[in-house]
């Protein structure tokens, strides 16, 4: 027989079985001794009794330290009371591996001590729960995608140009030339999209950006999809579809961890279909009511994107934002000229743009004059020209960051918490 995990016990009721695992806690008194055993699957409690157990794990339990690495033996019972429904009849426990002034205690840490500590840090409940829930989103993501025939077509880390602005990019050297560390995927879905239709990219993304908000990482990763002959519209609809379903897999799959997490999955519950849709200009009618002093033209910052959403218990599109703050690369709407066929999705709660996409421009010639306004090397960005140089076609696609996503369905204050070693402006290690 396999190895035994505490998630798959409900099957070995009234079984005899031996465990592998870390102490999580440990308490007792003269009768009975109670174990908090993890394995990385769930935690189980194990009762040790006196007369039950053999002499030597009831007389020696105080060696049992915390996050020290042990074997269990014991009986499995069932306990409604427990999360997962069983307990064990502890008969014996084995340490397999000491661990001597463990340094995150039951005690209050503050944040600089456990980011430092981030490689432990990851082992207390509600940090375990988190990264359990980024899992169920990054699985449920690649799944949306594969069961709508998308191809998963990955983009490079390393790239020649840059996609979002120059002000945020990592330069680095590429042998004897120059390249940059990808701050999006985008453009050469682009280019996948002409081969396969509908293609998407997962993988790490990196601004360089000096700042110290609760809603941005220096790396972080983000899913891409494009989808051939989509315009602005079909985007909307993908996008939609795509969150209702990674929400709704996470609350059915994931309902222990949100409540470790203490979220209060009502807000979540109704993360359904018919997402409300805002032109620009509705849209910064709401905030001049609060923000009178915001310019009309201008992109919205956190505090814009919250008074939007706070209308609102179901994420919102945000879609025609002016052509002047957005990239070389979006098209003008031809109906409202100085628009762009560009959209946002804000996530509700106040979290903040979760989407970011639109309906791209498919005209060389267009693309040829936006690569001169910003300032663009066009040497850099004849590869992409050539994607409207031989079979030009209209196409639209987004970006969902994932940190930003899992933050808001866990009810996270911070997205450092979402990621297993986060990487922040000023902070580079473990």
């Amino acid at each position: 027989m396999g190895r035994i995990y505490i998630e798959d016990l409900k099957d070995h009721i009234g079984k005899k079985v031996e465990l592998k695992g870390w102490v999580y806690n440990s308490r007792g008194s003269k009768k009975v001794k109670f174990l908090l055993l993890r394995d990385g699957t769930a935690t189980l409690q194990c009762v040790f009794f006196n007369g039950e157990c053999d002499d030597a794990s009831f007389e020696n339990f105080g060696d049992l330290t915390q996050e020290c690495s042990v074997k269990v033996v014991g009986t499995v019972r069932e306990e409604p009371r427990s999360p997962g429904g069983v307990e064990l009849g502890a008969e014996s426990f084995e340490i397999l591996s000491k661990s001597v002034n463990y340094p995150i205690s039951p005690k209050e840490h503050g944040t600089d001590f456990l980011m430092n500590n981030r490689h432990l840090w990851l082992r207390s409940k509600k940090q375990h729960a988190a990264l359990r829930v980024r899992h169920e989103i990054s699985a449920a993501i690649r799944d949306f995608f594969d069961g709508r025939g998308f191809t998963l077509t990955d983009a490079p880390i390393f790239t020649p140009n840059a996609c979002e602005g120059t002000s945020t990019l990592f330069e680095t050297q590429y042998f004897d030339d120059k390249a940059y560390l990808s701050q999006s995927g985008q453009l050469y879905m682009e280019a996948t999209a002409a081969a396969f239709g509908k293609s998407y990219c997962f993988g790490p993304t990196f601004r360089a950006e000096k700042s110290k908000t609760r809603r941005h990482l220096i790396e972080f990763w983000m899913v891409e999809p494009e989808v051939a002959f989509n315009d602005l519209y079909d985007n909307m609809e993908l996008a939609e579809q795509f969150v209702e379903y990674i929400v709704q897999r996470t609350l059915k799959n994931r309902h222990e961890e949100l409540k470790v997490l203490e979220r209060d999955t009502s807000k979540l519950e109704v993360i359904k279909g018919g997402f409300p849709r805002l032109h620009y200009k509705e849209a910064v009618e709401i905030i001049k009511k609060e923000n009178p002093k915001f310019i009309d033209g201008d992109d919205f910052g956190g505090t814009d994107e919250t008074i939007i959403s706070s209308k609102f218990d179901k994420p919102v599109f945000v879609h025609h934002f002016p052509s002047a703050i957005k990239a070389f690369y979006m098209k003008e709407d031809a109906k409202e000229p100085g628009f762009s066929l560009s959209c946002d999705l804000l996530a509700t709660e106040g979290y903040g743009e979760m989407i970011g996409g639109g309906q791209r421009e498919e005209s060389i010639e267009v693309l040829e004059q936006k690569i001169k306004e910003h300032n663009l090397d066009q040497k850099d960005f004849e590869w992409y020209l050539d994607v409207r140089r031989y079979g030009s076609f209209p196409h639209s696609g987004f970006g969902l960051g994932l940190e930003r996503t899992v933050a808001w369905v866990c009810g996270l204050k911070h997205v450092r918490e979402t990621i297993p070693f986060p990487r922040l402006y000023g902070r580079l290690h473990p």
